[in-house]
């Protein structure tokens, strides 16, 4: 049984996406859509897909279709997602899954009411070097994990009209890669949260430009996250125990790791050309074949609770965006 994909959104992660997806023996891309016909003919031509659209609507209908890979910009999810598993596809949605928690119960509640899978492209978690880093840990080779400290920063394009800027598409630092510091603390420490801690600095355009997250957690663990639209920061993930610790360079799609400790210094690396979306896109056809509306790996909780955390952390920045209620 191969699982036939669409792609909902011709854009930059999608490209991406269908790129990696050529590694992929368990299924294939039957379709893909875009609001632009001649977008969608591009990006078919590109990637050999057999059926290009400029309707979202009519590419949910295609009854060939098992799942679709939501990849519009995160202010559309909802809209998107609510579409495809209103007519009977399951869901691989782009991270932030959704705005806000509230957006996603809806979400939740309905691929639950369908019997549809229904899971975040949090795409890091399934990479063979963040799992070999945590395989470390629960081997213990670090001892008991106190600390992470991540940091993501590049200099993004500012001006208004481009999404990361732009507060009407829920632009920011925050939801566009803080989510992935959040996602290696919760990752790392999958425990009840006892402390938040957030500051940011603001743009002209009225959205998070860079910011600074503290998290404890109930086990006195903690996290410290950077994220950056306008400095190069470190890029990186670092775990320390105390026996030692695991650098992460470029951890959201990490191609290494390595464990430092007293006795002992290793590393992995993944020699694979792709960036890494494959994994996930084979993990989903995979529970897809069994039968399975939720993952494991991106259990619908994990999901909440980073939107939680987020939630929380526009709430101390004071950053509402204007189609929120």
């Amino acid at each position: 049984m191969s699982i036939s994909w669409g792609i909902l959104g011709a854009g930059k992660i999608a490209k991406k996406f269908a790129e990696d997806f050529k590694v992929v023996d368990n299924g294939k891309i039957t379709a893909v859509a875009s609001r632009s016909q001649d977008r969608s003919n591009k990006f078919a031509d590109e990637f050999k897909i057999p059926e290009a659209y400029s309707s979202y609507e009519e590419m949910v209908k295609n009854p060939d279709i098992d799942v679709v890979y939501v990849a519009t910009p995160h202010n559309f999810h909802l809209e998107h997602a609510s579409l495809c598993l209103n007519n009977g596809k399951s869901v691989l949605c782009e991270k932030p899954v959704t705005v806000n928690s509230a957006e996603f119960e809806l979400l939740q509640n309905l691929a639950k009411e369908k019997n549809l899978f229904f899971m975040e492209a949090l795409w890091t978690y399934y990479l063979p070097a963040i799992l070999q880093a945590m395989d470390w840990i629960k081997k213990g080779k670090i001892g008991d994990v106190k600390q992470v400290q991540v940091s993501f920063g590049y200099t993004g394009d500012m001006d208004k009209k481009m999404r990361l800027a732009n507060p009407d598409l829920a632009g920011g630092a925050l939801l566009d890669i803080g989510i992935y510091g959040i996602a290696i603390a919760e990752l790392v420490f999958d425990e009840e949260l006892e402390e938040i801690q957030s500051m940011a600095h603001f743009s002209d355009t009225g959205i998070d430009d860079y910011n600074s997250i503290q998290l404890k957690y109930k086990s006195g663990g903690m996290a410290q996250i950077s994220s950056s639209f306008v400095s190069e920061l470190k890029n990186e993930a670092v775990i320390y125990g105390t026996k030692g610790r695991i650098e992460i360079p470029q951890f959201w799609m990490a191609k290494k790791a390595f464990l430092i400790t007293t006795d002992e210094k290793l590393e992995f690396i993944n020699k694979m050309p792709q960036m890494g979306y494959n994994h996930e896109a084979f993990a989903v056809n995979e529970l897809l074949k069994q039968g399975a509306i939720e993952s494991s790996v991106v259990p619908l909780v994990k999901s909440k609770r980073i939107l939680s955390i987020m939630d929380q952390v526009r709430e101390q920045i004071g950053l509402k965006y204007p189609f929120e209620k």
